[in-house]
């Protein structure tokens, strides 16, 4: 006999496809809406004055611009006669292949690319020989920005300075280097020529945290764990490729600014000007990565400061904000009716 399904079974059997697909919006919106406030709440979590603060201090506490400044002086003097050098002495390479390189990567032309030729490239007919003077002073000025990057490590991490007894771990982070620069060149060079070079500020973004970290172990004698050094590498890969995007625009342009207004000493001060930048993002990528990794550390061991407590950080800048402001509004209403005043008196 056939079984007659009861009304219970029918309603189901035939629900509408309107209200499937009502749950499933419904469900998806749920989602996005609990990935927003996720996403919030790390943000307020690791932007919180607190923590903001904390990095600041321990970038003033490392004297963070200077510590730049003194890394870009230093890689100038260093990086730029070691090119020279070994564009001169490689088969592969001529002695005009730094300069070319810079002129292609950044598309230099006119009075920018003159200026980065006559810094780079040699003189024709002019010997690229290196006396045993010149090769020592060449390792001296080589070691002193290898040991700038050494110190930036240990004042950041506290740690015991070791000058020139860490000498050899010095010269085997010159030449992972060099390396490194190697690679990130024929990669810009095979992989994209386009002005931005996005998809290969992208390809080396990896490979940039992984010379980080690598570089933060060695400079400090393996003193710092690379996990420790984790948090600063992949910052400062994502800095770094984001500051390559937006150098790609504005060094032609400074470049050609410089040059026209000083000549060859203006791409010299192009030059250090960029490496500043990029030795501000690697100091205060130190910094923030230090203390990501404190905080971690204090996540990890269950210290934590409770939602209430971050949200009334946030409330106290917010309320301290607005009083500076209506206090700054009311200086300008004051000083806008004074002037007035004396305005109305002066007329006859």
């Amino acid at each position: 006999m056939r079984r007659v399904p009861s009304l219970s079974e029918s309603r189901e059997r035939h629900v509408p496809a309107a209200a499937v697909a009502v749950g499933s919006v419904a469900g998806m919106t749920a989602t996005s809406g609990l990935d927003r406030e996720r996403i919030l709440r790390t943000l307020t979590f690791w932007l919180r004055p607190a923590f903001v603060l904390r990095v600041l201090t321990r970038f003033n506490r490392i004297a963070g611009f200077d510590r730049a400044i003194a890394l870009a002086s230093s890689a100038l003097t260093a990086l730029i006669p070691l090119a020279i050098l070994i564009g001169a002495i490689l088969p592969t390479s001529d002695a005009n292949d730094a300069a070319k390189r810079i002129i292609d990567r950044y598309h230099l032309s006119g009075g920018g690319a003159e200026a980065v030729t006559n810094v780079l490239a040699p003189s024709s007919g002019t010997s690229t020989d290196i006396s045993l003077v010149g090769f020592l002073l060449l390792v001296i000025a080589v070691l002193s920005f290898s040991r700038g990057a050494q110190r930036l490590f240990e004042q950041t991490w506290e740690l015991k300075p070791l000058s020139v007894r860490n000498t050899v771990n010095d010269l085997i982070w010159i030449a992972g280097l060099l390396l490194y620069v190697g690679i990130s060149g024929s990669i810009h060079e095979a992989v994209d020529t386009t002005r931005l070079e996005v998809v290969a500020n992208l390809i080396m973004l990896p490979i940039t945290a992984a010379f980080l970290v690598w570089s933060g172990w060695v400079l400090s004698a393996h003193r710092i764990e690379w996990k420790a050094l984790l948090p600063f590498g992949v910052l400062g890969g994502v800095l770094l490729a984001i500051y390559l995007i937006a150098a790609a625009v504005y060094m032609p342009h400074l470049f050609s600014t410089y040059a026209s207004r000083y000549g060859v000493i203006g791409a010299v001060l192009a030059m250090i000007s960029a490496l500043f930048c990029v030795m501000v993002v690697l100091v205060a990528s130190a910094a923030v990565g230090r203390e990501v990794h404190e905080e971690l550390g204090r996540i990890r061991r269950g210290v934590r400061p409770p939602d209430n407590e971050v949200r009334r950080e946030w409330d106290e800048l917010i309320a301290d904000g607005r009083s500076r402001w209506e206090a700054v509004r009311e200086r300008i209403d004051r000083d806008r009716h004074k002037r007035r005043s004396g305005n109305d008196r002066s007329s006859p």
